[in-house]
C-alpha cells in the first residue's frame, strides 16, 4: 500500500510538473501579450501627446500671427486719433476688434499707462491706470509683445508719431474657446487610436490561443511518453535513496534515452552499495589528521545538548587556534605545515586523553582550529575547573618547539572556553561564543586561554563597529596625516619627518591608532589605506619642498604593515606614489616592524632591495621588542634601526635600557645603518642619545606630531 501510495505521489509530482510548465508557458505568453499592449498603450499616449502639441502649437502660432497683424494695424490707424485725442475715432477702431468673438478685451492706453479707451461706448476705465500682472512689462515694451497667461494671449504694440511715444494698444484673444477645440480635436484622435488598438489586441488574442492550444498538445504527448515509464524508474530510485541499494529495477528494452537511463541506474546502484561506506567515513573524519570533523562534532554536540538539557549538568568547548601557523606555510611550504599540524593533533589528543577524561571529544574544524568537547564526570562535576586545567595542559604541551626537517618550529596556542548551560543553550551561540574566547585570548597576547564572558561580545560588537566606521572613512577626509619632525642628534638639525595617521571620528572625536590601525590591518581596509597614505605623504613632502626654504632635502618617512608587504603589487604602489609626486625616492624612508620582515623573509628581501635599487630607504621600526638578532640584520636589506620608544623612556633611570640601547647603536654602526631614537620626551634623553653616538631622534620633547598646515608654518 504504500509502495503504492508513492508511485502515486511521484505520478502526481510528474504530472503536476507537466501541468507547472504549461501553465508558466501560458503565463509567459500572458506576460508577453501584456507588456505588448502596454507597450501600445504607452505609443498610443505618446502619439496623443505628439498630436496635442502639435496642435496646439499650431492654434498659438495662427493665433499669434493673427493678432500681431491685427494689433500692428490697429496701431497705425490710431496714430492719428490718439494724438488729436479722438475718442470717437479711437472707439470705432477698437470696437470693430472688440467685437470679434474671440477678443476678451481692447485697451488703448497713453505713454504712462493710462487707459484712453477700452472699446466700450461709455468707456468706463477711461484714466485708469493698468494695473493687472502684465502691465508694467506692456507698458516699458518698445515694441511688439506677446504675453500670455492661462486665459488669454496679450497683443500689444507701443503708438508712435515718429520717435515719440504717444502710447500704445493691446488686445486680449481668449484661450478658452481654442482649448475646447483643442480637446474635442485630441478626443476625436484618442478614440481612433484606440479602435486600431483594439484591433492589434484580438489579432494578439487569436495568437495566444493558438499558442495555447499547442502548449497543451505538446504537454500531452510528453506526459504520456515519459510520465509512465518515469513513475517505475522514480519508485527505484526512491529504494535507492532509501539504502535498499539491492532493489529490482525494471527491465527496459527501449534503445531510447529512457533505457539508457534505467540501465545506468542499476549500475549506480552497485557502485554506491560499495563506496557508501567509504563515503560516510570519509565526510565524518578530517583526511589530514584523522579527528573527527566540524560535520561529526556538530552532530555529537547537538546530542549531547539534547541529553544533558534539563538535566542540570555541565559540559564546556574549548577553541583552540594555532599562533602565527600561516608563518609556518609561507616560510617552511605547505608540506611542513601539514607535518606540524599533525604533530599538533597528536599532542592535543594526547593532552585530552591524559587530562580530559574519556568522555572528551575532539576534532579538527579545519585549518589551525581545533574544537575539544569536555564532559563532566558526575552530577556534581566542576566543569570549569576541568576546562582549566586542560586549557593550561594544552597551552604548555603546545608551546614545547616541534622538530620537523631537522628544524624546530615554535608556536603557541590560543584557547577559548566557553560553557553549558552557564554562557548559553544551543550549539550555534556555544560555538560563537569559544570563537570569541579564543580571539581575545589572541588580543590579549596569543598562547593563552580565557573563559567567554558577556562584555567579549561587546569588545566583538565594538570592533564590528570600527570597522563599519572605517570604511570609507578616508573618502569622507575623517583619516589624515600628521607630521612628526625627525633631528640629527649632533647638531639638533631638522632633517625629515615622520608621517602618522590620524581619525576624527565623527562621533567619538580623535581614534587613538592603536585602536583603529589594527582594526584596518585585521578587516584588509589597509589594503585602500596603505597607498593612499603613501601617496599623500609623498604629495605633501613635495610641497614643503616647493613652499619652504630649505626644506629640499627633507625626508619623509611611512609606517608599512606586514599585509601591505605581503602584497603583489607594493613595489609598483610606492613607485606609482613616487612618479605622481615628483619626489626624489632618496626621500622617502619605509618603517617596517620586525614582525612584518620576519614573516616571510625572502619575499620582504626581494620586495625590499628593489626598492633601495630606486634609493628609497628602509628602517626597522620597534627594533629590540621582536625577534631580531644579527643574524636577520644582515639577511634583510635595511639603512637603519628605530629603538622602541621602551627603550628610550628609562635610559635616565635604568641601567639595563642604558646598556641594551648603546650596544643596538654600537652594533647598528658596526653594519653600517643608522639608528633612530623615538620617545624622546625630556632633554637628559636627547643629550645621553649624543653622548652614545645616536644619529637621529624624535620626540615630544623635539616636537609633536602636527597636520600639514601646522607643519608648514613650524618650516617656516
Amino acid at each position: 500500500m504504500s509502495n503504492e501510495t508513492g508511485r502515486m505521489r511521484v505520478f502526481q509530482g510528474l504530472h503536476a510538473k507537466f501541468m507547472s510548465v504549461i501553465g508558466l508557458t501560458l503565463l509567459v505568453m500572458l506576460a508577453v501579450v501584456a507588456l505588448i499592449w502596454q507597450r501600445q498603450t504607452t505609443t498610443q499616449e505618446e502619439v496623443l501627446r505628439l498630436s496635442r502639441d502639435a496642435t496646439r502649437t499650431l492654434v498659438f502660432d495662427r493665433l499669434r500671427q493673427r493678432g500681431e497683424a491685427q494689433v500692428g494695424q490697429a496701431a497705425d490707424l490710431l496714430v492719428n486719433p490718439t494724438y488729436y485725442f479722438d475718442l470717437d475715432a479711437i472707439g470705432a477702431a477698437t470696437r470693430s476688434i472688440l467685437h470679434q468673438s474671440d477678443v476678451s478685451y481692447v485697451l488703448v492706453y497713453d505713454a504712462k499707462g493710462s487707459i484712453i479707451h477700452d472699446g466700450s461706448g461709455d468707456i468706463p476705465t477711461f484714466g485708469q491706470q493698468m494695473r493687472d500682472p502684465l502691465a508694467q512689462q506692456i507698458v516699458s515694451a518698445d515694441a511688439l509683445l506677446v504675453l500670455s497667461t492661462d486665459e488669454v494671449m496679450d497683443v500689444s504694440t507701443p503708438i508712435r508719431i515718429g520717435d515719440q511715444r504717444l502710447g500704445g494698444i493691446r488686445v486680449g484673444y481668449s484661450l478658452v474657446k481654442i482649448r475646447a477645440e483643442e480637446a474635442h480635436v485630441n478626443r476625436e484622435i484618442g478614440d481612433r487610436l484606440r479602435e486600431i488598438g483594439n484591433r492589434h489586441l484580438a489579432w494578439i488574442g487569436l495568437l495566444l490561443l493558438m499558442l495555447v492550444s499547442l502548449a497543451v498538445l505538446v504537454g500531452i504527448v510528453l506526459q504520456r511518453a515519459l510520465v509512465r515509464p518515469i513513475r517505475q524508474l522514480s519508485d527505484a530510485a526512491r529504494q535507492i535513496e532509501a539504502g535498499n541499494f539491492s532493489t529490482s529495477l525494471p527491465v527496459n528494452a527501449r534503445k531510447d534515452e529512457v533505457g539508457t537511463l534505467v540501465r545506468a541506474f542499476a549500475r549506480m546502484a552497485d557502485s554506491i552499495e560499495r563506496h557508501d561506506r567509504d563515503m560516510r567515513r570519509m565526510a565524518y573524519t578530517d583526511s589530514l589528521t584523522g579527528l573527527a570533523n566540524r560535520l561529526a562534532f556538530r552532530e555529537t554536540l547537538d546530542h549531547r545538548l539534547m541529553q544533558l538539557r534539563g538535566v542540570g549538568r555541565q559540559l564546556a568547548l574549548l577553541f583552540a587556534d594555532i599562533d602565527d601557523f600561516k608563518r609556518v606555510n609561507d616560510t617552511l611550504g605547505h608540506d611542513v605545515g601539514d607535518e606540524v599540524l599533525i604533530q599538533f593533533a597528536n599532542r592535543i589528543r594526547e593532552a585530552v586523553e591524559r587530562a580530559g577524561g574519556h568522555a572528551s571529544e575532539l576534532a579538527r574544524f579545519g585549518g589551525d582550529e581545533f574544537v575539544i568537547l569536555l564532559h563532566g564526570e558526575g552530577d556534581h562535576a566542576d566543569v570549569r575547573s576541568s576546562a582549566a586545567h586542560l586549557a593550561e595542559t594544552l597551552v604548555s604541551e603546545l608551546s614545547r618547539p616541534i622538530v620537523v626537517q631537522d628544524r624546530q618550529v615554535f608556536l603557541g596556542t590560543s584557547i577559548g572556553v566557553t560553557l553549558f548551560p552557564e554562557d548559553a543553550s544551543g550549539a550555534t551561540m556555544l560555538m560563537k561564543n569559544g570563537d570569541i574566547a579564543m580571539y581575545q585570548a589572541k588580543v590579549a597576547g596569543k598562547n593563552c586561554y580565557r573563559f567567554y564572558n558577556r562584555a567579549m561580545d561587546q569588545a566583538v560588537s565594538r570592533r564590528v563597529r570600527i570597522e563599519q566606521d572605517l570604511r570609507g572613512a578616508w573618502e569622507r577626509g575623517e583619516l589624515t596625516l600628521a607630521y612628526q619632525p625627525i633631528y640629527r642628534v649632533a647638531d639638533k638639525a631638522l632633517i625629515g619627518a615622520e608621517a602618522l595617521l590620524r581619525w576624527q571620528h565623527p562621533v567619538h572625536g580623535h581614534m587613538a591608532p592603536s585602536v583603529f590601525i589594527d582594526v584596518a590591518e585585521q578587516s584588509g581596509l589597509i589594503d585602500t589605506i596603505g597607498p593612499a597614505v603613501i601617496r599623500t605623504a609623498c604629495l605633501d613632502a613635495m610641497r614643503w619642498r616647493r613652499e619652504s626654504a630649505g626644506a629640499d632635502e627633507l625626508f619623509v618617512s611611512v609606517n608599512v604593515s606586514a599585509r601591505q608587504l605581503r602584497g603583489g603589487d607594493f613595489h609598483e604602489q610606492v613607485m606609482e606614489a613616487l612618479a605622481e609626486s615628483g619626489l626624489p625616492p632618496q626621500l622617502m624612508h619605509l618603517e617596517l616592524t620586525e614582525t612584518a620582515v620576519l614573516s616571510d623573509e625572502d619575499q620582504a628581501r626581494r620586495i625590499l632591495s628593489g626598492l633601495r635599487e630606486h634609493g628609497i630607504k628602509i628602517w626597522l621600526d620597534d627594533f629590540g621588542t621582536g625577534f631580531s638578532g644579527l643574524s636577520h640584520l644582515r639577511r634583510v636589506p635595511v639603512d637603519g634601526v628605530k629603538i622602541d620608544r621602551s627603550f628610550i623612556a628609562d635610559m635616565l633611570r635604568d641601567p639595563d635600557d642604558l646598556a641594551l640601547t648603546t650596544a643596538i647603536i654600537a652594533m647598528a654602526h658596526s653594519l653600517g645603518m643608522i639608528v633612530v631614537a623615538e620617545g624622546v620626551e625630556k632633554e637628559g634623553l636627547y643629550d645621553l642619545l649624543r653622548t652614545r653616538g645616536c644619529d637621529l631622534a624624535q620626540g615630544y620633547w623635539l616636537g609633536h606630531p602636527v597636520n600639514m598646515q601646522d607643519f608648514m608654518v613650524f618650516l617656516e
